[in-house]
């Protein structure tokens, strides 16, 4: 599957959507946000590894790959979203998505709607993983919780980014806590350091908290055993419950 992850449905409205939380937060059905990074060379692994983590906890997981680098959806996909997912086994479907966040935005630039529809395209996923740069997700998520999943590796580039994804995303939606996928060799004397210091950059510029971190190695067969830390990872992310909905937005002068 690693190299897998390299009519338009309609908006449900608010309240709809709600009682689609509120149902699915009793089963399970979560969606975690993957942010994008250009200078991880390794994404797609990123990607793989972590819905094999997920599928070995028994998940059914919606990869929606909506980043600048992904494939652009099939045609169908801005008429009937449900349709344009591909399975690609039993526990895992794919949904190639460059470019739909956009095709979602409301008046106000939020994007919201695109998880909703995804939530509505896929009630078969207990997990819908959401990669899209992190622009995207500031639209998708400024109005609801979420703990981003940063990507960085083992070069100053994709560290500089990750942090600017944890900045924008504090800033912009006051997501003070994210996660950390590190994807780099076990044997890099480095991996420690980075974790620290991205850490200790985020909450000294921006009061974010680095929640945990894991490491994955681009090396590793798909049919390993999750690394434990990042079953602790996910494990903690499934657990999340979505916050209560902010008040609306009122127009200033």
């Amino acid at each position: 599957m690693r190299n897998d992850f390299y009519g338009r449905s309609a908006p449900a409205p608010y309240d709809q959507a709600q009682g689609l939380r509120r149902l699915f937060a009793g089963g399970g059905q979560r969606v975690l946000t993957l942010a994008a990074n250009p200078h991880v060379a390794f994404a797609g692994v990123v990607i793989d590894q972590v819905t094999a983590a997920l599928t070995a906890r028994r998940r059914r997981v919606l990869v929606v790959d909506a980043a600048d680098r992904s494939p652009a959806p099939q045609e169908m996909a801005l008429l009937d979203l449900a349709a344009a997912i591909e399975p690609l086994s039993p526990q895992v479907s794919y949904l190639a998505a460059r470019g739909l966040p956009l095709a979602y935005v409301d008046t106000r630039g939020s994007a919201a709607g695109f998880v909703d529809a995804l939530t509505q395209a896929a009630p078969q996923a207990d997990v819908v993983l959401l990669h899209a740069n992190t622009i995207d997700l500031a639209r998708m998520f400024m109005r609801r919780a979420t703990r981003p999943m940063i990507m960085g590796a083992d070069h100053p580039e994709s560290i500089k980014h990750a942090y600017a994804s944890c900045k924008l995303l504090a800033q912009r939606c006051k997501l003070m806590t994210f996660d950390l996928l590190l994807a780099a060799a076990p044997t890099s004397r480095r991996v420690p350091g980075i974790a620290s210091s991205l850490a200790s950059c985020a909450d000294g510029f921006v009061g974010a908290v680095l929640h945990d971190w894991a490491l994955i190695d681009p090396a590793a067969a798909l049919d390993d055993a999750p690394e434990p830390a990042l079953e602790r990872l996910l494990a903690a992310q499934l657990a999340l419950q979505e916050d209560a909905p902010l008040p609306a937005l009122h127009a200033t002068n």
